[in-house]
């Protein structure tokens, strides 16, 4: 490992210098080409390789329903000219909620879904000839959840040394019971044909991030048929993905973005060497995603860490971090190169079977000449755009019709988006989008202060 650095070349040679320092695993390519490729996804085609990332503003109204700034969020990205849209985080259920603002889709919500997913593919069409495939994110956020106020509501499936003073709980804390996730099942179901009833072109079954059932994966010490063996611990991804199945038929495109590597000590932590937890492990990481497959699972996102923790490199490499955070020690190349390695090693287990790949944005304006090469290699089949796509909605359309990405338009990878979500806020890029986000940046920054200081009030 290397010391952090932020990014700093001046041309892509520089890039090419430092990567073969670093002696990383990263290649480059020039032939944009491979851009203008269709990809099959399931019975549907998406126009283009370009994927914006489920980037939650924490934004709809109260009851789950888009909000202005959601439209807003939507629109753009609809001109930007990605060929799937994956849309962000949506609660199954109320509890499990991450923010009093999370997306919930139900029956009183599902007509306005549906408008502003026809506004979205109108848009598109109109701007660019084509429209996106839509991929609604379903969750539920478990250890995270907090639908009211400011206090973590946690749901958890297991105790963790680690995190559970995080959330403010201790080892009395209730675990979730086996009924409570039995009954999640039809949950998943029901929100899953609301999706295609809003029109919705699939669903995601959310298994990354440590929420809960990226939790369940790694619940060694949880008792019960869903703790303690591989097959109890996948059982009830599996068990959602059969039902979404059998609800919906094949005309229904079923995704999981998924943890392939949770960079948290073992036992508590998936895809984790269990005497190294900052080293991957891949035997069941690689089992489950065959499993996936098999079970009719039609597109894959390998994501990797927990944002909430202490090494949010693993999820996405940066600049600077979120306050609090220690820099991490290791360069960004390094945390991109892992992210690319754990997408290659998946999209070949997957066969077949699409695998967004992601921790791009980092790379600015040379993110187009990394994503190449992969797709070039097979190493993926479609590109993720996360944070950048916050930044900047419309670079797949720049990279398709211009041919490259302006620098001053990236993300700089500031953790500022992140920041607002630490402080409870509506997020949106600060640096590229500033008019809406700095103000409300400074605003629940301000706010998180002010409630820091009364909890230390004696």
């Amino acid at each position: 490992m290397s010391n952090h650095e932020v990014f700093n070349f001046k041309n892509i040679h520089e890039l090419e210098n430092k990567i073969h320092e670093l002696k990383v695993n990263i290649s480059l390519s020039a032939d944009w080409g491979v851009f203008h490729s269709k990809v099959k996804v399931g019975n549907k085609i998406a126009h283009n390789p370009f994927v914006i990332l489920p980037m939650e503003g924490c934004d709809s109204e109260l009851d789950g329903s888009p909000s202005e700034l959601v439209r807003r969020r939507y629109h753009r990205f609809a001109t930007g000219g990605a060929g799937l849209i994956w849309w962000e985080a949506c609660a199954v259920v109320p509890e499990g909620k991450a923010n009093p603002l999370q997306k919930v889709l139900n029956e009183s919500t599902r007509d306005t879904f549906a408008q502003l997913v026809e506004q979205t593919n109108l848009i598109a069409t109109e701007t660019n000839g084509y429209r996106p495939l839509n991929i609604l994110q379903l969750t539920h956020s478990g250890r995270y959840s907090r639908p009211e106020g400011h206090r973590f509501s946690p749901m958890i499936p297991q105790h963790d040394p680690l995190l559970d003073p995080r959330v403010g709980i201790d080892k009395n804390y209730d675990v979730v019971s086996d009924e409570y996730l039995d009954q999640l099942v039809f949950k998943y179901a029901k929100a899953a044909t609301l999706a295609k009833e809003a029109g919705f072109d699939g669903v995601d079954i959310k298994a990354c991030h440590r929420y809960l059932l990226s939790e369940l994966l790694a619940s060694h010490h949880r008792s019960g048929k869903y703790g303690g063996s591989f097959e109890n611990r996948t059982r009830l991804l599996l068990n959602i993905i059969k039902a979404v199945r059998q609800a919906l038929g094949d005309d229904f495109i079923i995704a999981c973005r998924f943890n392939a590597f949770d960079g948290h000590p073992f036992p508590y932590g998936f895809g984790v060497d269990p005497k190294d937890f900052m080293t991957p492990d891949l035997n069941e990481t690689l089992m489950l995603v065959k499993l996936l497959c098999k079970h009719g699972v039609e597109l894959l996102c390998a994501s990797a860490g927990n944002p909430y923790y202490l090494y949010p490199q693993f999820t996405r490499p940066f600049d600077q971090p979120s306050l609090g955070v220690p820099l991490p020690k290791e360069h960004p190349l390094e945390s991109a190169a892992r992210l690319f390695e754990l997408c290659k090693k998946v999209q070949i287990a997957a066969g077949d079977v699409p695998v967004v790949g992601c921790g791009y944005s980092w790379l600015r304006e040379y993110l187009p000449s990394v994503a190449a090469a992969h797709l070039k290699e097979k190493h993926c089949a479609f590109v993720g755009l996360g944070r950048q796509a916050f930044a900047y909605p419309d670079a797949p359309i720049d990279i398709l019709k211009k041919k490259k990405l302006f620098p001053e338009k990236s993300c700089i990878a500031c953790s500022k988006c992140t920041q607002i979500m630490r402080d409870h806020g509506r997020t949106g890029c600060v640096i590229r989008d500033q008019e809406i986000y700095l103000p409300l940046y400074k605003k629940y920054r301000e706010a998180a202060v002010e409630r820091e200081r009364r909890i230390q009030q004696p």
